[in-house]
């Protein structure tokens, strides 16, 4: 399978894209690098630019024959969400939306989410179950907790399958 990943030259990334060569997957990353690192793919193709950018991404998911996605590009640093709310908002959910229409638009149905367990908010019980009621207490959850219900009116509509790694 031909895996696209998002954020692929950063630290988890560049874990994830070793992990699905050494499985025999192909991979193509794109990453923006303000916080990854080129040499972090490899001989993998790397496109440098933003993962919300629709034409630019459709036409790389349908000229590399991308059949998933991998998405882990986000900002995450909580105390920063604090203080730039906006910023956080446009780049995490911004980027995401732009990233799914892209996969609408060239007909990639499959896709993995990088969430976090922020979602849940406070725990009523440990551990913790993906039943657990959703009550994101910082914009960190929040906005991954939007990206989750995007993906939910993406399998509506395109019968995207998706799981969020929470």
């Amino acid at each position: 399978m031909k895996v696209l990943i998002t954020g692929g030259a950063g630290y988890i990334g560049s874990f994830v894209l070793r992990a699905l060569l050494e499985a025999g997957h192909e991979a193509v990353v794109i990453d923006d690098l303000s916080m990854g690192h080129r040499s972090a793919v490899g001989d993998t193709t790397l496109h440098v630019l933003e993962c919300g950018d629709t034409p630019r991404v459709s036409e790389i998911m349908r000229s590399e024959g991308v059949e998933g996605v991998i998405h882990l590009a986000a900002l995450s640093l909580v105390g920063d969400f604090v203080r730039e709310p906006g910023l956080y908002w446009s780049r995490n959910v911004g980027q995401a939306a732009g990233l799914l229409e892209a996969c609408r638009v060239a007909g990639v149905r499959r896709f993995v989410l990088s969430s976090t367990a922020a979602v849940y908010g406070e725990p009523e019980s440990v551990p913790i179950y993906e039943e657990h009621p959703s009550r994101p207490t910082n914009p960190y959850g929040a906005t991954k907790r939007a990206i989750e219900q995007m993906l939910s009116h993406y399998n509506a509509v395109d019968e995207l399958g998706w799981v969020a790694l929470r």
